[in-house]
């Protein structure tokens, strides 16, 4: 913001009682007209309100709207190519090389834009694992990205550890800020740009919040490998026995939805390490997904997004009541909320749990042919972590037609990864093989046929089956091995109906169900060709018979 006028901001006068030390000239920011640094939650409300940025709801959530990018930038995306760092790289689609030249201009003047301009400053840390956790600085353009950063990423432990932060990385956003194209070597004028030389990244051109958080994801993507520690897009809970959870999944597989479960406590709804003593999450607070929320399906969450320090994504209200509709995707149908991971009731404090027992990877199959459950073998684990099939269903990413897409995605997350798939591969394997964990293949999408023909698989036979497995209730039924993908699917389930368990059941033509499974297997198969160079020949053969 522009302040020509001088005029008194609501947090003016609190601006600066808890600055770090470590200032702002160290990332080149000099001459900005008022830095605001680590307000309270009340202040950023505030802030947020007095600039137009954002509203209230009747209940408290501050509403906010994100403009064109209602979702990640995905083809957006760069990393800076420079020494310490390019063979470590997993150059391509997703990490997309940006000069160190470029980097330096936009750079430059993106400090020059900041001249004169109000900025907002979050020091917090990435991961509740002392050992791990990396410290970073958010500095925003906008109050709202300040308060989101607040809510997602964890805050030191008094106003002194505040002063004496020291980040080791920075994210700089700033949407109003624009990359050229034409100088900059960007594909628009949204950039997305990491320098792990420099421990900088420039988010520009956009105002998805989820930018700031998958920035950070990428990094620790990046770092905590190097140290054997395993960053993972999964959520975790513990069951009253003590025993952890993961659950991977891309976004609309029930990754948030289903790790909320009140019988279990909840670690995190996204992003965690597994370390050598267990696992950590690395965040704060959770982004879920909105859009048609229940209190019948989702009470967790639902009962967590209305309230005083909420943020809602563009979520469609009244303005005369400011009443909420859930169900409206005008704006967009990936409306998001950003919450502490405190507002969930049954939440872990810690934000830490052992070694898991059990890990889910959860699919939506819009071709209506994978089982509700079936029982991984490591091999075969590692084969479905590095293929990471699901159908989108929504628009997390930005131009995504709303027609269900099969879309492969490595690691359950390859948009964030930045070594080679097969690097986190081999770590998730060595930990499941030392820890005994069991692994399951759960799909959350359709049955009796594909998307438009068959229906939804219902979320309450999905929360039955999981119960059973994370119990153990599932180790004393018999299992049948599935022709095609190898893995072993249970016959019978208390609570479950068996033809629930047997997809080819309802199907009416079961011709046509075997030709789409085989269609499956075969995508399966394409697919994997792009990760047999240097994959463990085991691997390659878990992998489905087409």
């Amino acid at each position: 913001m522009n302040n020509y006028l001088g005029i008194k901001t609501p947090a003016e006068a609190q601006s600066k009682a808890v600055k770090s030390e470590y200032g702002l000239a160290n990332h080149g920011l000099a001459n900005v007209n008022m830095a605001y640094w680590n307000l309270a939650a009340p202040a950023l409300y505030e802030e947020a309100i007095f600039r137009n940025e954002a509203r209230m709801s009747h209940l408290g959530a501050l509403l906010v709207a994100t403009g064109k990018h209602t979702g990640r930038s995905a083809n957006d995306k760069f990393v800076v190519r420079e020494a310490s760092s390019e063979d470590h790289v997993w150059w391509g689609q997703y990490n997309r090389p940006f000069g160190p030249d470029k980097f330096s201009v936009l750079l430059s003047r993106l400090q020059g834009f900041f001249q004169g301009r109000d900025v907002f400053v979050q020091d917090c840390c990435v991961g509740a694992d002392e050992q791990y956790g990396l410290p970073v600085r958010i500095i925003t353009e906008y109050a709202w990205h300040s308060f989101f950063a607040k809510n997602m990423f964890l805050e030191p432990s008094s106003h002194d550890a505040l002063r004496r932060h020291v980040p080791q990385f920075t994210i700089i956003c700033a949407p109003s800020f624009k990359a050229r194209p034409e100088i900059d070597g960007t594909n628009t004028e949204t950039g997305i740009i990491l320098n792990f030389d420099q421990k900088l990244g420039i988010i520009c051109g956009t105002a998805y919040g989820g930018e700031i958080k998958k920035s950070a994801f990428t990094v620790m993507n990046y770092l905590l490998p190097l140290e054997g520690v395993m960053p993972m897009h999964c959520s975790a809970n513990i069951g009253q026995g003590g025993d952890t959870a993961l659950f991977f999944g891309l976004s609309g597989t029930g990754k948030t939805t289903l790790s909320a479960d009140p019988k279990r406590r909840l670690i995190g709804d996204d992003e965690h390490g597994w370390s050598e003593d267990g696992i950590f999450n690395f965040e704060n607070g959770c982004y879920a997904k909105v859009i048609k929320l229940s209190a019948e399906a989702e009470p967790q969450i639902f009962g967590a997004i209305r309230r005083f320090g909420v943020i809602l994504e563009n979520v469609v209200f009244d303005p005369v009541t400011r009443l909420l509709d859930l169900d409206d995707d005008a704006l967009t149908e990936n409306t998001r909320a950003s919450y502490p991971l405190s507002f969930i009731e049954n939440s872990v404090p810690e934000k830490r749990g052992g070694h898991p027992s059990n890990i889910i990877f959860l699919t939506c199959d819009a071709s209506g042919v994978m089982p509700p459950i079936a029982r991984l073998t490591p091999e075969q684990a590692i084969y479905h972590f590095i293929s990471g099939y699901t159908a989108k269903i929504s628009a997390t990413e930005i131009d995504m037609s709303k027609e269900p897409e099969i879309t492969f995605s490595a690691c359950f997350g390859a948009p964030f990864m930045v070594h080679q798939p097969a690097f986190y591969a081999g770590l998730l394997k060595q930990k499941i093989i030392k820890h005994h964990v069991a692994c399951w293949l759960v799909n959350t999408g359709w049955t009796g046929g594909s998307y438009r023909t068959g229906k939804r698989i219902s979320i309450r036979y999905t929360r039955q089956l999981l119960d059973s497995a994370l119990s153990g209730k599932l180790k004393g039924v018999k299992y049948a091995a599935d022709p095609v993908f190898g893995f072993e699917v249970p016959v019978e389930c208390n609570g479950v109906p068996k033809e629930v368990l047997d997809p080819a059941s309802f199907w009416p033509d079961k011709n046509e169900y075997l030709q789409k499974y085989r269609q499956l297997a075969s995508l399966f198969a394409e697919n994997f060709k792009k990760f047999k160079e240097g994959c463990p020949a085991e691997v390659i053969t878990a992998g489905p018979k087409a």
